[in-house]
């Protein structure tokens, strides 16, 4: 059973951290690349970035859960599950934090565009911001598939 849950680990990691590359780096510039309607390319990336947030959640409530079961109390001494927790902790502020925020921004802006209206420089703030944490959370997700060995270790 311990190569099951070991497998699951890895899978969680290639996962959580691909998609977060894929969507983040490879599909959303490729979307305002490639469509004249701006509104439209941030409302797709929006979902494919709130997607990732709920596959962030699972993944490292996993990670977290499988560390913890593989070093019991050793495990607050052990970088790599610090590491996951960060990483889990930037996922719910995004999702439950800024994402929910900016869509209000959208909603308070209507009938106009929300970078048309008075609320342009709140939401390309939060969007700055968002930008920020998901680099980071990127970078640590890097981090974390060079220590992937260490929560198994």
């Amino acid at each position: 059973m311990r190569t099951v849950t070991e497998a699951l680990y890895r899978i969680f990691v290639v996962v959580w951290v691909g998609g977060l590359l894929a969507i983040g780096y490879l599909a959303a510039p490729v979307l305002f690349a490639s469509l004249n309607d701006r509104t439209l390319a941030g409302e797709v990336a929006g979902k494919l970035f709130a997607l990732i947030g709920w596959v962030g959640l699972a993944a490292g409530s996993y990670l977290s859960l499988f560390l913890i079961g593989r070093w019991r109390a050793a495990v607050f001494k052990r970088a790599v599950f610090w590491l996951v927790l960060l990483m889990l902790g930037m996922t719910a502020a995004q999702l439950f934090g800024i994402q929910p925020l900016m869509a209000q921004l959208k909603l308070d802006a209507l009938p106009r565009e929300v970078m048309e209206s008075v609320l342009r420089d709140r939401f390309a703030t939060w969007h700055g911001v968002a930008s920020i944490l998901y680099l980071v959370e990127s970078l640590l997700g890097l981090w974390l598939v060079v220590w992937t060995e260490r929560g198994l270790r």
